[in-house]
């Protein structure tokens, strides 16, 4: 079924647009191939007696040939583009749908390489299609005008047409394997990118760091990418080789094979020596766009094996919520998640009751499962057994998405959008610039519309800007994955002192993952985790 996928992806997503391009293609080419028997007869039949019906048989089939391919150009540039733009959007909305840990298993250079070069390469290969189609038509046209021309003579070369396409096929499959094993190492060689910009300082101040990088890391994934597609190009150029070799024996045969065993007539030997000559092009155009539709083959793939269904996009009506909520009651009974990878690691059993209201702490030690606490606290996690319930009600897939909406988390390792989409633009008016001002900010930042103005900033005062959006997204939970961390002792007092008693009299349920255990009397309780394991789970004391 592997060479059916991209056929069943793009009759899934533009049945009719399809259609009208591979019609158009068809048209086109049996213009062509009728154009070659019309040819053929003239030359054959120099005293014809009406020379004016075959001129008036040409330009009918020319034109026609020259407004099919126009339309089916015109046509293609659409649905190329068009299915650039959905594929890519749709990618993008399934991605956010998808489990979080898949995400993260499946890296960020796997992802980068499905959303740049496995989208334009499924691109590239709809657009062979129509050329396909209309080539494949001129083939075929050609191949019924061989047939009337001589039936043995056809029967003959259709034989040795065969053997030789099954060498090709054997050839091709080589080859695309080959494919299979480029993307992979493409992948691979988009993390070792992404490493690069994400760690260009530490490569910049270490020069053995820097030199290993390059030479065991970089240079070693690009070229085993580039043999790949050497050895992938080299089997397409021996199997293009084969084939020339094909269509010459071809001739050969027309040419002198065939008279001495089927002694043809002149006029026969000639339609099938001229139709053999008009083949050439079409039939290297077929077998240049193999590789790409390949390509566009393996592309498709591994965009399904990311665990996104790529067909008619499914979504379900947003619910609009009212801009305050009352914190539900969070309750977790014999909650576990397990790291399917090396580490094995697992978190649980928890069992919890998060009051509404409740300023609670989360500390530990580094691996102990704070940050994969918050995840499965937040839904990004699936919980491998137990139950999580939010208002006495089970959370589960049917409502999962809806209960992510309570939260607004700063994570330890935060992104920082400078748009603010999906808050209210009144609220961001009226409210930002006090936020701005509380946080010292206001000199560096301002909103500029719905935007801010910058996030070129420190990492501190990047984190201050993600407080602020945490803030105006008025959400009933509020979780802080070590925010603390990158500030200095004035800011952390601000925090603790003032923002978190703040939130809590607003009536916010607030989590604060962190180690500073000077401030643990504002909370109400404080959850100890040590190797995936609640250690205690105590009342905060007063200091």
């Amino acid at each position: 079924m592997r060479s059916w996928r991209l056929l069943r992806f793009l009759l899934e997503r533009a049945r009719g647009t399809l259609a009208l391009l591979v019609g158009a293609g068809l048209v086109a080419g049996l213009c062509s191939a009728a154009l070659l028997a019309l040819i053929t007869r003239a030359l054959t039949d120099a005293g014809a007696s009406t020379p004016w019906l075959l001129a008036a048989g040409f330009a009918l089939l020319a034109f026609g040939k020259i407004g099919a391919t126009l339309l089916a150009q015109l046509l293609l540039v659409r649905f190329s583009q068009g299915t650039i733009l959905e594929l890519s959007l749709t990618l993008a909305r399934k991605l956010l749908d998808a489990p979080l840990r898949l995400i993260e298993r499946r890296g960020g250079g796997h992802i980068l390489t499905t959303m740049t070069d496995d989208v334009s390469a499924v691109t590239w290969a709809v657009q062979c299609i129509p050329q396909l189609a209309m080539n494949a038509a001129v083939v075929a046209g050609c191949g019924v005008y061989l047939a009337w021309l001589s039936w043995p003579l056809f029967a003959a070369m259709l034989a040795a047409t065969t053997a030789g396409a099954w060498i090709y096929a054997w050839q091709h499959r080589r080859a695309f394997a080959v494919i299979h094993r480029a993307r992979d190492e493409r992948s691979l060689l988009f993390e070792h990118f992404r490493s690069l910009t994400l760690g260009v300082k530490e490569l910049m101040l270490h020069r053995r760091r820097r030199e290993g990088f390059l030479n065991d890391d970089l240079r070693a994934s690009a070229d085993a990418y580039r043999q790949s597609n050497l050895t992938a190009t080299r089997r397409y150029a021996l199997a293009d080789a084969w084939v020339q070799v094909l269509y010459h024996g071809l001739i050969a045969l027309a040419l002198f094979a065939a008279p001495m065993a089927l002694k043809p007539t002149p006029e026969v030997l000639t339609g099938y020596v001229f139709a053999m000559l008009y083949l050439m092009a079409p039939l290297w155009s077929i077998i240049g766009a193999i590789p790409a539709v390949a390509r566009g083959q393996v592309a498709l793939a591994a965009i399904e094996q990311l665990g996104i269904e790529v067909g008619p996009e499914a979504t379900a009506p947003m619910i609009e919520k009212p801009t305050h909520w009352r914190p539900p009651r969070v309750t977790m009974r014999g909650l576990t998640f397990r790291y399917e990878d090396a580490s094995g690691f697992e978190l649980g059993p928890i069992d919890l009751d998060l009051e509404p209201g409740e300023l609670l702490f989360v500390v530990g030690g580094n691996g102990s499962g704070k940050s994969t606490f918050v995840k499965l606290l937040c839904g990004l996690y699936v919980p491998r057994s137990g139950e999580l319930r939010s208002g006495g009600r089970v959370v589960d897939e049917a409502n999962r998405v809806d209960y992510r909406e309570l939260f607004s988390v700063v994570f330890s390792d935060f992104h920082l959008f400078r748009a603010l989409h999906g808050i209210d633009p009144q609220r961001a008016r009226t409210q930002a610039p006090q936020y701005l001002s509380a946080l010292q900010l206001d000199g560096k930042v301002a909103l500029d519309g719905s935007r801010y103005s910058t996030i070129d900033l420190s990492q501190g005062q990047r984190k201050r800007l993600a407080l602020v959006t945490a803030y105006l997204e008025d959400r009933p939970v509020v979780v802080f994955d070590e925010w603390a961390a990158d500030q200095d002792p004035d800011y952390k007092r601000i925090f603790y002192n003032k923002l978190l008693p703040e939130l809590r009299a607003r009536g916010k349920t607030v989590v604060v993952i962190t180690h500073d255990d000077r401030y643990f009397h504002l909370g109400d309780r404080v959850l100890k985790l040590e190797d995936g394991r609640v250690a205690s789970l105590e009342v905060a004391l007063a200091a």
